[in-house]
């Protein structure tokens, strides 16, 4: 991997649970839930195409910990308990650059699902 693809600005934000990243462009930040919802391991990705596991009730999750692995990713450890996973600075850079994307692409995978952002509504779906 090239120094060039290591982020030139790694910041996090504690108060406002924001994780702030640039390659040598303009900073992007990244949400607890953002990244908790995104997150690379196998409990949400799956193990394949089509087994991804659609994460909800994450809108307060905050972020306990921020650990390098290298010079090539971060360990996220989340207040919810889930800190598998490494978030490699590829993946992190398209994160950035495709956070519209794929934030309203999660928004309507939820919508789909009858689940919300919130953490501990009790889940209501109508059946006719």
């Amino acid at each position: 991997m090239s120094q060039s693809s290591i982020p030139s600005l790694i910041k996090f934000h504690k108060q406002s649970q924001q994780l702030e990243l640039a390659w040598q462009n303009t900073p992007v930040t990244l949400s607890a839930e953002f990244l908790r919802v995104h997150s690379p391991s196998a409990e949400v990705r799956g193990h394949g195409v089509g087994n991804e596991v659609l994460q909800y009730g994450k809108k307060d999750v905050r972020i306990l910990k921020l650990e390098p692995v290298g010079n090539y990713a971060l360990k996220i450890s989340f207040d919810d308990g889930h800190d598998s996973g490494l978030f490699n600075w590829p993946y992190l850079q398209e994160l950035c650059e495709q956070q519209d994307q794929f934030w309203q692409t999660y928004l309507e995978k939820l919508a789909n699902a009858g689940k919300t952002r919130e953490s501990g509504m009790i889940q209501f779906k109508s059946v006719d």
